[in-house]
């Protein structure tokens, strides 16, 4: 292209930033290739053939189909566009799934984002297998391998029957649930979890008789109803019936906050670009306006680094 503009190997080579000899070999090998000669050439002036001529917009076109491909290459390796496999536990409600959606669509709109609703475990074994780019896990959990952002908190309160005597009281203490089965969604999806939970519940004063598992809200209500079982959760996990808009269960807050659940986005070491870092920000700010999250401040340091390292 550059020869056939210029009509002038020096000139040419010199806009290439590069020699005449090498340029002029370049022609003749590309001549030798393509089995057409490009160029007419004199002492004084190279003249474009016929046959170069037909090739030269097909140049044209090749050359800007590359220069969009290597551009395109550079988005992808920047986390500007591009496929970001992400993964979100099943407690969220769809308020805050819907809100963290349009968040991240808001900061990075050219990302193709593939979301799937996993455990925690089943997200640690994704990382592992190589398969997850991005998640949302639970805390404690094995970090190891993984960079993490800012922990966030939700306290837990307790779903229990509305004639409950407990439903009376705008706090519940978790010694008054004594008499009632626990139920907790199952244990291999977040084992630490589920383990740290039964064990503050005991240090409270409650050890349920037996432990059912269940992870819809429309089962876990069933539950709750029928079998003489309280269920914990934060209060966003359940917005189908909180408060006084389900006529048989109510949604109570526990007295002294004694249990959270402890969330951060978490994400392969060496992995956080910026698009880890605008579905980061885009699902804390969804946990903190729809679903009441908080800083979490750990009693023994996470040794966390500011996930602005990450991804700014």
């Amino acid at each position: 292209m550059a020869v056939a503009e210029e009509s002038h190997f020096g000139r040419a080579a010199a806009r290439l930033g590069m020699a005449q000899p090498p340029l002029s070999q370049r022609i003749q090998r590309l001549e030798r290739e393509l089995g057409v000669r490009l160029f007419e050439r004199s002492s004084r002036q190279v003249t474009i053939t016929e046959a170069g001529t037909l090739l030269l917009a097909e140049a044209r076109e090749l050359l800007a189909r590359s220069e969009s491909f290597l551009a395109a290459a550079r988005r992808i390796r920047d986390g500007e566009s591009g496929l970001l496999r992400a993964a979100l536990s099943p407690d969220l409600s769809g308020e805050t799934v819907a809100a963290l959606l349009a968040e991240f669509g808001r900061r990075h709109a050219g990302l193709e984002l593939e979301l799937h609703e996993l455990s925690t475990a089943q997200q640690l074994a994704r990382f592992a297998a190589h398969d997850l780019d991005v998640g949302l896990i639970h805390h404690p959990s094995d970090v190891t391998g993984l960079e993490l952002g800012p922990v966030l908190r939700r306290e837990l309160g307790v779903l229990l029957p509305r004639d409950a005597a407990a439903a009376r009281l705008d706090e519940v203490p978790l010694a008054s649930l004594t008499g009632y089965d626990l139920i907790l969604f199952p244990r291999a999806g977040a084992p630490a979890l589920y383990d740290d939970l039964l064990t503050a519940c005991a240090r409270n004063g409650y050890t349920p008789a037996a432990v059912r598992h269940a992870q819809g809200a429309s089962f876990v209500r069933g539950l709750v109803l029928s079998a003489g079982a309280v269920a914990l959760g934060p209060r966003d996990a359940h917005a189908g019936h909180p408060g006084d808009r389900d006529p048989d269960v109510v949604w109570r807050p526990l007295a002294g906050a004694p249990l959270a659940w402890r969330h951060s986005v978490a994400w392969p070491k060496g992995r956080g670009d910026r698009a880890v870092g605008a579905f980061a920000e885009a699902a804390t700010h969804a946990l903190r306006t729809t679903a009441g999250a908080t800083p979490d401040v750990p009693a023994r340091p996470l040794h966390l680094r500011p996930a602005s390292e990450y991804w700014l």
